[in-house]
This record gives structure tokens, C-alpha cells and sequence, in this order.
């Protein structure tokens, strides 16, 4: 019997130049220093890390649209992983999107790893495991590399790795973890979140009342009555935040350069966020289908028009006729809206279902940040209640715009399962619906200045009446802090009281 051949047993040969820009990106293995991070550690930091170490799963994937973060938090982690005492040969990290010469490979998932393991690690993934020194593995925006699923799941179920996977496409990476079932964990990245912007522009580092898991609080009355009284105790902070939030959105980029112009940030946010999803996320199909640019762009428009709203095909089919001067069925409408949902650019809220009954109604558009609204439609619209005072003839637009940021939030919770109640015969239109396990939670939200405690409650007092929704109380989300309803089964909290939750 012939001897057992040493490790590697095979040479792993990358084009040169990718190795050089392999090189490139990862400065710790030759005692560089990487590029300096910011100081907010968005919120799933702490999460990632443990799970990176101690996860039940190999691998965490990390989703969420462009330019909110995503690869910071993977340098960050890098950077703790570097300074928690991990050799720099155990770390890799490889952006997919940013590497032109991977089209020489068939497997780059597989074979990036593996030249890894003979020239940066020196041993193979499962013997530095055994000596309980394991490699990280960090890919960034894996979802337009073909077949990224089925390689990374082979790569995990042979090697004893830990991954962290990011990218900006709900679906591609959703059909990964259909493959990668029992594999991974998702989490789900926004725009910031409020107590995120007062961190970033007052350096407020304040702990989140709502963790960033768990659903089960949510079904106590006392946890958003508790929840109020924190966010009035943290008025200052919440007040300066929100009308941050309120003039510029959530994208990090927004509030880590206060002082630029509007225009400039307009023309950042259309380039970077808005384009390349629309231009080149979605622009190509499977098997390189080329898809209908100016019909998505349209659509995209219509959907920065109609945020927190339900349009359907009256809405849609005539608005695009009008501005393409061509025909278009509904159902093409719903496949593309369904693309941008998987850019994360918005989040379709769909009608509740009621009974196992089919719902033909649409769904509720949730753009992932008023400031896309502002940048498409040209016009720039306040939130913050003192602002808006200064401009009544917005109210109106403005209530529709809070009710899509408070969707989109609302949304991409862990867990939650989020769903909107058209009007029927018997039963007002309700915003927004919470259901967890067997019990539902109505939240209506009025956003003006003055609330009738009887007149603006209706929706909420006859869902909470109906005992098919098993609804213990319900919320009415408003305008200013200080607005008070007799019927105790109805909580009432402001939209920056609701948004400095998580």
C-alpha cells in the first residue's frame, strides 16, 4: 500500500490576478492593517458574532438591500475576530461582486476555500478544527454567482467551517436556503434604525427596549405601555433622531455625512442603491434572460408614489399605459413588484387571509425608505411633526409615507407575520395586522395632528370585537407622544415612540 499523501494533496491554481486582489482584500494575512471601520456597530453585530462561534448552524446568512451595511458589519467582525486573538491565516474574505476574474472558475465557492486551506491556512479546514482553530469564512453578495447555494452547502457539510454569507436579493438567497436547509441562519438587515441615528449624529448609544429576537413580549399590553414610558423618559434623543430620520431617511451614508447636500445625496442614493438594484440586479434573468428596464423603472416609480398604500390593477395598468405609452397586463405588474421585493427596496405586505378564503386584494407597498420616495418623485416630504406643521398641505402625503416606513419595520422583524385588512361589509380597513401563534394584533395608523378617540378607533373596535381574531388589544399609531383614547383595550404610541423600539 502506497503511502498517504501529505496536505495538500493537490495544487489549488486561481488566475493570478485573483490572487492578487485576493491579496488586496485581505491585508491581515500580511500584517496590514484593513481600512478603518466606523464606530456604530449596527444592531446584529453582537448577534453575528455569536452565532459565527456559536451557532447552531454552520453558516448565517445576511440579507438586505444595497449600502446598509451589510459588508461594514463583515469588516467589523473581521476586525474583532482579529483583535479577540484569531490567527489572520484563519480568516478569509471574498466579495463576490467585486472580483471580474471569477469567471474563470466553475466553483468559486469551492475553489476560492480550497486554495485557502493549502496556502493560507496550511492544513485542511477539518484538522484546524480539530485543534480548535477553525477558519471563518466571509462572502459578501453572493446572489447574482451562479449555483452559490449548492456549493456552499458542500463546502459545509465536508469542511468544519464557520460562514457568514451577505446578499441584496430576498429571493436568490431565499431559493439558497431551500438547499441550505438546517445549514443556516437569516437574519434580515434595513435602513437604520431611529436609536441607530442618534448614535450616529449625537453619539446616543442607547439600548434597544425590543431584542433583536423574540416575538412573545409583544403579545403583553404592558410591553408597549412600558415600551411608551422608556421612549418618553428618552424623549430628547428620540425628538433629535427622528427629525434627523425625518429629513434625510435611514441609509447610513445619509447620516455619516450630515452636512451634504440634499442634491448630492439624492444623486448618491439613485446611483448606488436605486440603479444598481434596478439596473443590474434585476435587469438579467435566469439563463441571461434580459428583462424589461424601462417597465421596471416605471413600476419602481409607481411604488415610491403609492408607499403605504394597496393600488391594484386600476391603479397600476392605467398609471403605466401613461407613462410607457403601451399596453401592460397585471399580471407582468405583479411579477416585477415581486422582483423589487426581492431587491428588499420594499416589502409587499399581503391581505390577511381569513378562514383559508383566497384574498384577491393587493398588497400594501412598504418602501425601505422614505428618502428613495423623495429621490424618484423629486419632492421632499417631513415626517417630523414640527416640520410639518410648517407645511399642512403635505399632512395627507405624509400620513401615507409613515404608514410605509412603519410597514417596511414592521416587515422584516425575525418571525413576524405581518399582513393588512382591506375594508369589507363588516369590517373597517385595519393598516396592519400582527399575527403570532393563534393571536393577532391590529395596528391602524393615523398620522395627523388631532385623533378623534371615536372616530379614528373604529377599525381597531370592531376587529377587537370580532373574537375570530383573538385580538387582545389593539395599537393606534400617531402623530405627536401625547394622544390619550378611553378604551383601555387600545394603546396609543407615537411613530418615534413605535420606531425607537428595536
Amino acid at each position: 500500500m502506497s503511502p498517504v499523501a501529505p496536505f495538500p494533496r493537490t495544487p489549488a491554481e486561481l488566475p493570478l490576478p485573483l490572487l492578487a486582489k485576493l491579496d488586496d482584500l485581505n491585508p491581515w494575512w500580511h500584517n496590514l492593517p484593513a481600512p478603518p471601520q466606523p464606530a456604530l456597530r449596527r444592531w446584529p453585530f453582537a448577534r453575528l458574532r455569536r452565532l459565527l462561534d456559536k451557532g447552531i448552524a454552520p453558516a448565517t446568512v445576511l440579507r438586505g438591500p444595497r449600502r446598509v451595511g451589510k459588508t461594514v458589519l463583515l469588516e467589523q467582525l473581521i476586525h474583532q475576530l482579529l483583535a479577540d486573538g484569531v490567527a489572520p491565516q484563519r480568516i478569509l474574505y471574498v466579495p463576490f461582486d467585486d472580483l471580474p476574474s471569477l469567471g474563470a472558475l466553475l466553483e468559486p465557492v469551492l475553489q476560492i476555500p480550497r486554495w485557502f486551506e493549502q496556502a493560507r491556512l496550511g492544513q485542511s479546514f477539518n484538522q484546524a478544527a480539530h485543534a480548535g482553530q477553525p477558519a471563518y469564512l466571509f462572502f459578501d453578495e453572493v446572489q447574482n454567482l451562479r449555483a452559490w447555494a449548492p456549493q456552499l452547502k458542500s463546502l459545509v457539510d465536508h469542511s468544519a467551517v464557520r460562514a457568514l454569507v451577505t446578499g441584496s436579493s430576498s429571493l436568490r438567497i431565499a431559493a439558497g436556503r431551500d438547499s441550505l436547509a438546517g445549514r443556516i441562519t437569516t437574519l434580515d438587515l434595513g435602513p437604520l434604525h431611529l436609536r441607530e441615528i442618534a448614535e450616529l449624529r449625537s453619539g446616543h448609544s442607547i439600548t434597544p427596549y425590543w431584542p433583536s429576537n423574540g416575538l412573545d413580549p409583544l403579545l403583553s399590553p404592558d410591553f408597549w405601555r412600558d415600551a411608551k414610558r422608556r421612549a418618553q423618559a428618552e424623549r430628547e434623543p428620540r425628538r433629535q433622531a427622528f427629525a434627523a430620520f425625518s429629513e434625510r431617511g435611514a441609509y447610513p451614508f445619509a447620516h455619516q455625512h450630515p452636512d451634504l447636500p440634499w442634491s448630492e445625496l439624492a444623486d448618491y442614493l439613485d446611483e448606488t442603491v436605486i440603479r444598481r438594484a434596478v439596473q443590474h440586479d434585476l435587469r438579467t434573468g435566469p439563463r441571461g434572460r434580459q428583462r424589461d428596464g424601462a417597465l421596471i423603472e416605471a413600476i419602481f416609480r409607481l411604488a415610491c408614489r403609492y408607499s403605504g398604500q394597496a393600488p391594484g390593477p386600476s391603479v397600476f395598468v392605467p398609471d403605466l399605459r401613461s407613462l410607457l405609452g403601451r399596453e401592460v397586463t397585471w399580471n407582468r405588474v405583479l411579477t416585477y413588484l415581486r422582483f423589487l421585493d426581492d431587491t428588499m427596496l420594499l416589502r409587499l405586505v399581503p391581505p390577511l387571509e381569513l378562514r383559508l378564503k383566497r384574498q384577491t386584494a393587493p398588497a400594501k407597498l412598504c418602501l425601505a425608505d422614505h428618502a428613495l420616495r423623495a429621490v424618484r418623485m423629486q419632492e421632499l416630504v417631513p415626517l417630523d411633526p414640527s416640520a410639518l406643521a410648517a407645511e399642512p398641505q403635505l399632512a395627507d402625503l405624509a400620513g401615507r409615507i409613515a404608514e410605509g416606513a412603519l410597514g417596511y419595520f414592521l416587515a422584516i422583524v425575525p418571525g413576524l407575520d405581518l399582513a393588512h385588512l382591506p375594508a369589507r361589509a363588516d369590517q373597517p380597513e385595519v393598516d396592519f395586522v400582527l399575527t403570532l401563534g393563534t393571536r393577532r394584533i391590529p395596528v391602524e395608523v393615523k398620522y395627523r395632528r388631532k385623533i378623534d378617540p371615536f372616530e379614528d378607533t373604529r377599525g381597531l373596535r370592531v376587529f377587537l370585537e370580532k373574537a375570530s381574531f383573538n385580538a387582545p388589544f389593539g395599537l393606534l399609531v400617531t402623530q405627536e407622544d401625547d394622544v390619550t383614547v378611553p378604551d383601555p383595550r387600545i394603546i396609543p404610541l407615537s411613530l418615534s415612540e413605535l420606531l425607537w423600539l428595536r
